[in-house]
């Protein structure tokens, strides 16, 4: 009889329950229209996701903790640095700057003082100020939605490990453009880099939260 690798993970110690997160950021990876809408090339089946970050969106905005959203954007000079990126994604040049692809989905429409991080690449931390928002903030972990699973929110949720940071994936306030890449993006995270909870279970980790000193 063959071992799963969820067996083997499991024998082998990978996937351990990381400590608790005391004081969690919201970060909306790429829930642009280029991403959320079924017309554009990069689009995904997202309006589960849409819906779940929202109520997680509104959890944050009540306790007033840290929200912070990210975009790809690109300007003609933009495109020239991430020539690698969109020779593997010739789509994502859709993403103008100005351009409607590269909006929040307005039933996610980030307030006046939410930040909107735009970047290049797949991390929310390369190339943009996530990490200097969130030690300014307070912040020891992360809430991650957004799109796509195995792409953007893949990528932010191993560089948030890697900046010292804690992160938490809402399976059900994630995306992808296929169910396969999705799955295993989700068995990754949980086995090495985070921890893929409920909805239910994030909003929790978000009430439960502490407040920043003088807050």
């Amino acid at each position: 009889m063959s071992v799963t690798a969820a067996q083997l993970y499991r024998e082998r110690r990978i996937g351990e329950r990381q400590s608790g997160i005391r004081r969690p950021a919201l970060v909306v990876v790429d829930f642009t229209y280029g991403f959320t809408d079924r017309d554009s090339a990069l689009g995904c089946d997202a309006g589960e996701a849409v819906r779940e970050t929202a109520r997680l969106l509104d959890v944050a905005r009540e306790l007033e903790l840290p929200r912070v959203f990210t975009r790809i954007q690109y300007t003609a000079a933009d495109e020239r640095v991430a020539a690698p990126f969109l020779e593997k994604m010739p789509a994502l040049a859709q993403c103008r700057a100005g351009s409607r692809w590269a909006e929040i989905d307005e039933r996610l429409a980030p307030r006046p003082d939410e930040p909107v991080l735009a970047k290049l690449f797949a991390s929310g931390f390369f190339g943009t100020n996530l990490a200097a928002f969130l030690a300014g903030e307070g912040c020891d972990g992360v809430v991650v939605t957004g799109a796509t699973t195995s792409g953007c929110v893949r990528a932010t949720v191993v560089d948030a490990l890697q900046h010292g940071y804690r992160a938490v994936v809402p399976e059900r306030a994630v995306a992808d453009r296929a169910a396969e890449p999705h799955a295993a993006a989700l068995f990754d995270i949980e086995a090495k880099y985070g921890q893929v909870v409920t909805a239910a279970e994030a909003g929790r980790i978000l009430r439960a939260s502490e407040r920043k000193a003088g807050e």
